[in-house]
């Protein structure tokens, strides 16, 4: 009996040791064969392999023509809907009438917001390697109209989109009647459709991490593989900056809506691994969309307007209309003095 309990023993170590040998060997082929995969991906590009590259890319774009196709079919009311919309927007801006003026208005606004929209995903989209539109057109923008302010004693010149010369209206107005809140109103729109293209500009990271995510291949971006290897190292990780990353990392998915926030509320170069940690794990679209939407275009811009890549560095919209406001810079010249 007990010879055969101990041939039991033995058999049974003998199995585990073989099924933790295979299990290594299967990780080991797995791991390989990513590899090789990942290999092969990179060597598919257009001036290696044209004629590869080309199939793959039709392949693709009817797959997704396809896709599309279904999903607006389930969503045939909704698209006769907005056909028929726009079939009534072109119908009123092409016909003559006393409505034209306010088409023409319309136009105007839609285009300026278009503009300022448009220089904030300049500015954010790239994983950290955007354009410096806050200093280059909304922070002068913001400056000319302060100084336009205290020029004309009043924030009544023309409305947006303005003239290549702000003109200073014709009325009388009292000396040292604009407030730093009426400014503030007057560039508010720019500001914040300049916000809201900043919060757009951070969908990329967020969409190549979910879609990584869903089909379960490795990703090529470097940003996705230093977000696997620092969820791989968290418990050990003893740099700042990893530390800095864990937190985000930790903040966004455990707090959700308002730790994105809250992440998007405060001058964060690390916003793009929030976006990367939400599309990981899978964090509905317009939970991420939306705090970072609020966060970026409407707290942010009232606090400070610019997380400047690559140098981070804020400037706040109030700390430009202070700069540039003649009764405060004076008050603080008198109280250095």
């Amino acid at each position: 009996m007990a010879e055969n309990g101990t041939d039991c023993d033995q058999r049974r170590i003998g199995m585990s040791k073989e099924q933790h040998n295979g299990n290594f060997t299967d990780s080991s082929m797995l791991s390989e064969r990513k590899r090789r995969e990942r290999e092969e991906r990179l060597n598919i590009v257009l001036w290696k392999k044209p004629l590869v590259t080309l199939q793959y890319f039709c392949l693709e774009t009817l797959i997704n023509l396809k896709e599309w196709t279904i999903k607006l079919w389930h969503r045939r009311g909704v698209l006769v809907c907005a056909v028929l919309a726009l079939a009534v927007l072109t119908a009123l801006y092409y016909i003559e009438g006393a409505h034209q003026q306010y088409v023409r208005y319309m136009e105007k606004k839609f285009f300026w917001c278009a503009y300022w929209v448009g220089l904030g995903i300049l500015s954010s989209v790239g994983l950290g390697t955007g354009l410096h539109t806050f200093l280059l057109y909304l922070g002068p923008h913001i400056a000319s109209v302060t100084l336009a302010a205290y020029e004309c004693n009043s924030v009544n010149f023309p409305e947006p989109p303005y003239p290549d010369q702000i003109i200073c209206p014709d009325e009388e107005t009292t000396e040292g009647s604009i407030s730093l809140w009426a400014i503030i109103s007057k560039v508010r729109l720019e500001a914040c459709m300049w916000g809201a293209g900043t919060a757009i500009g951070e969908l990329p990271p967020y969409f190549m991490a979910r879609a990584a995510r869903l089909s379960g291949a490795e990703p090529d971006d470097e940003e996705y593989q230093e977000f696997e290897e620092m969820l791989g190292h968290a418990e050990t990780a003893q740099d700042f900056a990893s530390r800095a990353k864990l937190a985000v990392q930790n903040l966004v998915q455990k707090v959700g809506f308002f730790g994105i926030l809250a992440c998007a509320s405060i001058p964060n170069p690390l916003f793009d691994l929030a976006g990367i940690t939400c599309g990981h794990f899978l964090v509905p679209f317009w939970t991420f969309f939306g705090a970072t939407l609020i966060g970026k275009a409407v707290i942010k811009m009232h606090i400070q307007a610019s997380t400047a890549p690559p140098f981070d560095s804020s400037l706040p919209k109030l700390f430009v209309i202070i700069t540039f406001s003649k009764h405060i810079v004076e008050q603080m010249v008198a109280l250095i003095g």
